[in-house]
């Protein structure tokens, strides 16, 4: 009644109403995201592979003036074909507390996944596949003590060989740096230009501590992992389509005397 007869109670019921109501909304919408957290995480991994695939690094150029019909692969509108496929992928399996750690993805032969693709996350590179059936595949983790990737520093791109010392899991180490480089702590480091599987100028980690070996002429860097290997969710599995071209190669060279 005090409603319909004066428009300052009309006003100050509105208001009350929209109050009570703005507040039960708001209650919903976050019971609402939290429930649909994990298919959010599935889109925003899905649309962040469709962008890295649309990056220019992942092509090359051709420049022999030669004419090319690849029908593998993909080619832009300047004339440069791919070389880099990135494929999303959901972790369900996660070691990392002993000397050999594995990460199980959801993604398989069936849908792309090969032997030797790099994996990425979000904050960093991961490791590398060595297994794979229909629906799932195995990645050796960097924090597994046969690991192996060709690292360099960002600020100068002197490189080096990156392994775990099998002890903890949240530091690698970059060894035979040339003590020519001009390295600090802090200093960012990154994949090479030499790697097979991964793209060069991926982020790895940063410089946490310096050691001169004073018999050689090399340092050896602790590196701190950019990636949490305790919590990583969702990945990103590199193609490289020519590596098994590359590897065939290299595997010849190295028998020839």
């Amino acid at each position: 009644m005090l409603s319909g007869a004066s428009k300052s109670h009309q006003s100050f019921f509105s208001s009350a109403a929209n109050e009570v109501t703005g507040s039960i909304n708001k209650r919903y919408s976050g019971f609402r995201e939290y429930f649909t957290l994990k298919e959010t995480n599935r889109s925003l991994t899905a649309e962040n592979a469709r962008l890295k695939n649309m990056l220019a690094s992942n092509f090359y150029l051709v420049t022999d003036g030669k004419k090319y019909v690849v029908d593998s692969l993909v080619k832009d509108s300047t004339g440069r074909f791919r070389k880099f496929t990135y494929l999303p992928a959901r972790v369900v399996g996660n070691s990392y507390s002993s000397q050999a750690n594995f990460i199980t993805i959801e993604r398989g032969s069936d849908e792309g996944v090969k032997k030797g693709m790099a994996v990425t996350g979000p904050d960093g590179i991961v490791g590398v596949v060595v297994e794979t059936s229909p629906q799932f595949s195995k990645v050796m983790s960097l924090i597994h003590r046969n690991s192996k990737v060709s690292a360099m520093l960002k600020k100068d791109n002197n490189s080096g060989s990156l392994e775990w010392d099998g002890t903890d899991p949240g530091y690698l180490t970059l060894k035979n740096v040339t003590k020519g480089a001009k390295v600090s702590k802090g200093d960012t480091v990154l994949t090479s230009l030499y790697s097979a599987n991964f793209p060069p100028k991926l982020m790895i980690g940063t410089v946490a501590e310096i050691a001169s070996e004073s018999a050689s002429n090399f340092y050896s860097l602790k590196i701190k992992t950019a990636t949490n290997f305790f919590s990583i969710q969702y990945v990103y599995l590199i193609e490289n389509v020519r590596y098994a071209e590359q590897m065939q190669l290299e595997s010849n060279t190295s028998k020839n005397p």
